[in-house]
C-alpha cells in the first residue's frame, strides 16, 4: 500500500511541477557562486581562467544531464521527467552563453576586431562556438509553437544536441590539456549515452523490420 502510493506521488503533475522549481533553484547556484567568488575576488590567481573553466564545465555538465532525461524515463516510466529536458538543456544553454561573454570580456577584453580571426583561426574556439550556435538553434526552438511549425525537422534539429555535446566535451579538455579526470569522467558520460540512444535506436529498426515482415 505504501509502495502505491509512493508511485502515485511520482506520477502526480504536482510532484513533477515542483521538482523543476526545485531543479531550477539549483541550477542557478553555480552562477551565485560564482558571481559571488568575481566580486569578493576569491576565484583564484587568474579569477578570468576559473570563470572560464567553471562556465564551460557547468555548460557541460547540464548538457549531459539534459541528454540522460530520456534514458531515465524510458527505464523508470516516469513521464514527468520529460520537461525537465528542456529546463536543464535551457541551462547548458545559460552557461555556454556566459562561458563566452567571459572569453569575450576577460580573456579578448571586447576587441571586437579579433573574434572572427579567433573562431575561425584557433581550433578549440571554432569547436567551441559550434556548440553553442547549435545550443543557441536548440534553445530557440525549444517552444511547444516552434514544434508545430518545425513538424519533423524539429526532432531532426534537435537530434543534434549529440553532437553539440561531443564538439563542447572536445572544447573543454583542449582547454584543460592535462586534466585526465575531466577527461575520462565527462568522456565516458557522453559514450554512455551515446551508446544508448544507438542501441535503443537499433531495437526500434529491427521491431519495424520485423513488423513490416509480419504484414
Amino acid at each position: 500500500m505504501r509502495a502505491l502510493s509512493q508511485v502515485k506521488v511520482l506520477r502526480s503533475p504536482r510532484f513533477w511541477r515542483v521538482t523543476r522549481g526545485a531543479i531550477f533553484g539549483l541550477a542557478c547556484l553555480p552562477f551565485l557562486f560564482l558571481l559571488q567568488g568575481a566580486l569578493l575576488n576569491t576565484l583564484g590567481a587568474d579569477p578570468a581562467r576559473e570563470l572560464a573553466l567553471e562556465t564551460g564545465r557547468w555548460a557541460l555538465r547540464f548538457l549531459l544531464m539534459s541528454l540522460a532525461v530520456t534514458p531515465l524515463r524510458e527505464v523508470t516510466g516516469l513521464t514527468g521527467l520529460f520537461p525537465l529536458r528542456r529546463t536543464l538543456g535551457l541551462f547548458a544553454l545559460f552557461y555556454a552563453v556566459l562561458h563566452f561573454v567571459v572569453y569575450m570580456v576577460f580573456l579578448l577584453e571586447l576587441r571586437w576586431s579579433e573574434i572572427g580571426s579567433d573562431i575561425l583561426e584557433r581550433p578549440y574556439i571554432t569547436v567551441g562556438f559550434t556548440a553553442l550556435l547549435i545550443l543557441a538553434a536548440m534553445g530557440i526552438t525549444s517552444t511547444k509553437a516552434m514544434m508545430r511549425r518545425l513538424g519533423p525537422r524539429w526532432k531532426q534539429l534537435h537530434q543534434l544536441v549529440y553532437l553539440a555535446a561531443s564538439l563542447a566535451l572536445l572544447h573543454l579538455l583542449w582547454i584543460l590539456r592535462t586534466d585526465l579526470f575531466d577527461a575520462v569522467f565527462y568522456g565516458t558520460l557522453l559514450f554512455l549515452l551515446l551508446g544508448y540512444r544507438l542501441v535503443t535506436r537499433l531495437k526500434k529498426r529491427r521491431i519495424r523490420t520485423a513488423r513490416r515482415q509480419s504484414t
